[in-house]
């Protein structure tokens, strides 16, 4: 594909989309992600499509991907000719045929079902979407074509801004140049360590050996974590216009999306993209006639936890065990096959092309001084506004829970968020005025991480709270390093004895000296994060600690005691000595 080419294909597709936009008849649309299948929206787009063949009606019936309005699926957009697009909760099959009537045939907009009209004013009795608590703080940069789009379709990508920023790059802008504005804009790393991605480019680029590589780390295997898959499903051009870009810049030849396998509608949608890029010539040899040559290649991964940390990545990649390994030599140094290689997470990847767009300066003028840009927050629990919202960074914990999230549902009362992800911490109400950004959350025992918040009621046990998030960093635990693997085991059995009520004061100090040293001497993140839940909660919520010790009682009614209070079986006793990894001063 020459210049040339590529100007009369985006020409082409822009005139496609005006055509779907000045479409005269009504324009339905249909979530169909994975969280939207799940909810039943296969079965509501046959029955819409029966309904408006069968009645003759002029419509165009399109498939998008999540606006981010997940606790409303399956979600339904209408508009019809001259009023505003309208979005439609919970439409499930046998709803169709009533609402369709009443709005297609009836005009009668069916408020009760509606959430919210695109314009900017109440439309027969139905709120503006600007006018909603989940809608008025976000600012849509890397979903900006989520909801509206067909994530399957290359062409109405390109319409609506895809590789605009990839063919600059390379046709107006030399690698030193992107690696510069990627650096001025500080953007910083998504997966939950924040490590800024210009400077990953800028040492792999440095390195003289090769051939170099790039690893889009899309493997998101936390509990209730679920930006990235969103991501992927809703406009996969996103993240992997990133890519190209940083295998420009870095001169690298190939580049994988490292997808769990558990996210096979994530997998498929990639491997479309890929696909469709390398049929237009924005892949492969000689792009755009620039010499540059670049191809992608999509891994499943193995689906265990672990397989996201990016030096088990490259062994996944590689076909290996998905294990980490020491440091260093780090993995822009020494990555795939001992090659200089960048691991870079699907959402740093799409804040590329807007950098590389609109300029570092504009970027910056999005956030906070130190955590620049906006971030996409997947929000789960007992709240009512289940799904994504991409906010600002600094937004503080009250405005992103009870605004954006929409409080807590069914008149629940707050007890806790557990911030970061599976491996974050557990945070009170008084700390409701942090602010969401890198190195915040971490002055109360939290962190950021990867954006995924989990919101809990006055009906959970924070114990047991901290006993899931320890029996899961267990399991995933791949075991090659002691701290780790007997260390969790072992808090575990500990954590065990506290929520049956025979445990005493002195478990909980050996929780606490275990949990530094696992944290101290583990190889990988997962080890270095594990004991983070136990040492929140006890900071944070000890009252109930000493509950289940003392008084041998659950307050959330979860836990259930030993009936005598009697110590139990020696096989889960667990000695300070079994689980003390390092001397302790005075010991």
């Amino acid at each position: 594909m020459t210049p040339q080419d590529w100007q009369r294909y985006k020409q082409q597709a822009q005139q496609a989309w005006q055509r779907i936009e000045e479409f005269d008849g009504a324009t339905i649309w249909v979530s169909t992600d994975s969280g939207a299948i799940a909810s039943g929206a296969m079965r509501t787009l046959a029955a819409i499509q029966r309904f408006v063949q069968a009645r003759g009606i002029r419509a165009q019936v399109r498939e998008t991907s999540s606006f981010g309005t997940t606790w409303l699926e399956p979600v339904v957009d209408i508009q019809k000719p001259g009023v505003p697009r309208v979005t439609y909760g919970h439409v499930h099959e046998e709803r169709v045929d009533g609402l369709l009537e009443a709005v297609l045939l009836g005009n009668d907009p069916r408020a009760d079902l509606a959430y919210a009209n695109w314009s900017n004013e109440t439309f027969q009795g139905i709120p503006s979407l600007a006018s909603t608590d989940w809608w008025r703080l976000q600012r849509r940069v890397l979903l900006r074509r989520c909801g509206t789009v067909n994530p399957e379709s290359l062409q109405e990508a390109v319409a609506n801004g895809a590789y605009e920023a990839y063919t600059k790059a390379m046709l107006e802008m030399s690698q030193d140049d992107v690696i510069a504005e990627v650096k001025a804009a500080n953007v910083r790393g998504r997966g939950g360590a924040g490590f800024p991605a210009g400077i990953k480019w800028e040492s792999a680029k440095a390195e003289k050996s090769g051939p170099k590589y790039i690893i889009v780390n899309s493997h998101e295997g936390e509990p209730n974590v679920f930006k990235d898959r969103r991501l992927m499903e809703g406009d996969p051009h996103g993240f992997i216009e990133g890519l190209l870009i940083c295998g420009y810049a870095m001169g690298a030849k190939t580049g994988y999306i490292y997808i769990g396998s558990e996210y096979p509608l994530a997998i498929a949608r990639s491997k479309n993209a890929v696909r469709q890029l390398k049929e237009l010539g924005l892949l492969g040899e000689n792009i755009l006639g620039t010499g540059h040559s670049f191809d992608v290649k999509v891994v499943p991964g193995a689906g265990a936890y672990i397989s996201g940390e990016a030096s088990a990545a490259i062994y996944g990649i590689q076909g290996q065990k998905g294990m980490p390994r020491t440091k260093p030599p780090r993995s822009a140094e020494a990555g795939l096959w001992g090659k200089p290689t960048v691991v870079n997470n699907t959402e740093t990847l799409a804040n590329i092309p807007h950098i590389i767009k609109n300029g570092s300066e504009w970027y910056t003028a999005i956030g906070t001084e130190k955590s620049k840009g906006t971030n996409v927050f997947s929000l789960a629990g007992d709240i009512v506004n289940v799904g994504l919202a991409e906010i600002d960074m600094g937004v503080t914990m009250e405005d992103l829970l009870f605004v954006a999230g929409g409080g807590m549902r069914d008149g629940g009362k707050f007890r806790a968020v557990l911030a970061g992800g599976i491996s974050g911490g557990a945070l009170p109400e008084s700390t409701l005025h942090l602010t969401n950004e890198f190195g915040s959350l971490e002055e109360e025992g939290s962190m950021m991480g990867s954006g995924g918040y989990i919101i809990y009621d006055e009906g959970t046990c924070i114990v047991d709270l901290a006993w899931y998030c320890t029996r899961f960093n267990r399991n995933e635990s791949c075991g090659k390093c002691v701290p780790c693997r007997v260390g969790t085991a072992s808090q575990l059995e500990m954590l065990d004895r506290v929520r049956t009520g025979v445990a005493t004061e002195q478990d909980l100090a050996t929780l606490v000296q275990s949990s530094n040293d696992i944290i101290a001497y583990s190889l990988c993140g997962l080890g270095q994060a594990a004991p983070v839940p136990i040492l929140s909660t006890l900071k944070h919520f000890k009252d109930e600690y000493l509950q289940h010790t003392n008084e041998k009682r659950c307050r959330a009614g979860v836990c259930k005691m030993h009936p005598k209070m009697a110590p139990v079986a020696d096989e889960f006793v667990v000695s300070p000595q079994r689980i003390h990894l390092a001397p302790v001063a005075g010991s």
